[in-house]
């Protein structure tokens, strides 16, 4: 998918920035661990005034703006391992440049309460991540990564984790967690990669 690398800046009336968080659509999914990018997402939207309630490219989107830059806030619905399918649309269609793409995911190499900003990277075992790279073409789009915790023991299915519940008990962390993840988006967008990660990154 070299034709990404062409796109310099969003053209007129379209978008400077996609921000994607992820997850999986459905009740049965909210609050999980693979949806803590879907949570941090709905925490820019409320401190922003916005909502992301209208659908395209298979995902429900919100147009705002962060500082001088037209964002698109995208929650892509084609479930976690499809992710790139509607991230990869929406940057194509509005020649929105890999390097202004900022991905919310789960991590659970970190622990609740952690967050890592990066500015490109492979996906590390994150199957989501996986496809966004498969289907850009590329690794080097900026990444908030959210700690979910790591599974109890080795032998513990990976994907019974991620789709399991954060414990009441992480609920305070959890809530600063992605309270911080919005204020680290709009840092980024406004000042930067480095920036935000100098400032965020903990």
């Amino acid at each position: 998918m070299k034709m990404f690398s062409k796109f310099k800046k969003a053209p007129s009336g379209g978008f400077d920035y996609i921000i994607a968080g992820l997850g999986n659509p459905g009740m049965q999914y909210e609050k999980t661990r693979h949806n803590i990018g879907f949570m941090a997402i709905d925490a820019l939207l409320k401190d922003l005034g916005a909502d992301a309630n209208r659908n395209k490219f298979d995902s429900l989107y919100a147009d705002v703006k962060i500082g001088d830059s037209r964002c698109l806030i995208l929650k892509p619905q084609t479930y976690m391992n499809n992710s790139g399918k509607a991230i990869s649309a929406a940057a194509l269609f509005y020649k929105v440049p890999i390097s202004n793409i900022i991905v919310i995911s789960d991590d659970a190499a970190l622990d609740v309460g952690r967050l890592r900003i990066r500015s490109k990277g492979s996906a590390g075992g994150h199957n989501g991540l996986k496809d966004i790279i498969e289907l850009l073409g590329s690794e080097e789009f900026p990444r908030i990564k959210l700690g979910v915790g790591q599974k109890p023991h080795p032998d513990y299915d990976i994907k019974d984790w991620v789709l399991g519940k954060f414990p009441k008990e992480q609920e305070k962390p959890l809530a600063e967690i992605v309270s911080l993840a919005a204020d680290a988006v709009k840092c980024l967008v406004k000042l930067g990669t480095d920036t935000a990660m100098n400032r965020y990154n903990r």
